[in-house]
């Protein structure tokens, strides 16, 4: 069964350009207009991955991201023509997992989508492994994570972050090598991805900024969990 892509988009040309691209790959697509359009496809759509503009009628693309995490969790790309970071760290710390600049090349944006639902295959799929301490459970098989016997929803990109520190766990990863392991793309200078992702899973573990039990900040280096 084809994997379905869900595009929302005011810009219709836009819209129907990337619904183009995307079915001549073999994949299923649905377009909203609004973000209230999306929120209804969502709902009786089994949608795989979700392509987000930031500027819609009734809401920002933002404030969408931040309500379909709260039920979902398949990939979110944001499609942005404000290049400033903060907007893009922004939509990362509310649970996207990549970000496009407007204009775009289409090609690009079907490489991307296949990148997140690999991406989020992968860890659907891991190795069967388990990380196991202080009431964190994680788990590379089943995608599952769990704190103090309860369910803890991450995003591919957040689980793929806690997982790949819980693999080589008790050693300082740097954030270079996270970013190019998670996102498998080159790490640039002043690339605040990683920083903005590691504040959102710590408030997910419930974790205080200044003192957090579980994914601990190694000053000018980068992170690590305890073995």
């Amino acid at each position: 069964m084809a994997e379905t892509v869900l595009i929302v988009d005011d810009e219709k040309e836009i819209a129907e350009l990337v619904e183009l691209y995307l079915k001549n790959e073999g994949f299923r697509v649905c377009k909203a207009y609004s973000a209230a359009q999306a929120m209804e496809i969502v709902a009786g759509e089994d949608v795989s991955l979700a392509l987000l503009d930031v500027m819609l009628p009734d809401t920002d693309g933002f404030t969408l991201c931040r309500k379909l995490r709260e039920t979902h969790l398949f990939p979110i790309i944001m499609l942005t023509a404000r290049t400033a970071d903060l907007d893009k760290i922004n939509g990362l710390a509310l649970g996207a997992d990549d970000y496009i600049t407007k204009p775009f090349n289409p090609l690009e944006v079907v490489a991307r989508v296949k990148t997140q639902l690999r991406r989020y295959t992968q860890y659907n799929t891991a190795e069967p492994s388990v990380y196991d301490k202080d009431g964190l459970y994680v788990c590379g098989q089943t995608h599952v994570c769990e704190l103090y016997g309860q369910s803890v929803p991450l995003t591919p990109i957040e689980f793929g972050i806690l997982w790949y520190l819980c693999e080589r766990r008790g050693q300082v990863v740097p954030s270079e090598e996270l970013f190019e392991a998670v996102w498998g793309e080159k790490y640039l200078d002043n690339n605040n991805t990683v920083m903005a992702h590691i504040a959102r899973l710590r408030e997910k573990l419930n974790e205080p900024p200044r003192r957090p039990k579980f994914i601990k900040t190694v000053w000018g280096v980068g992170y690590k969990i305890d073995a």
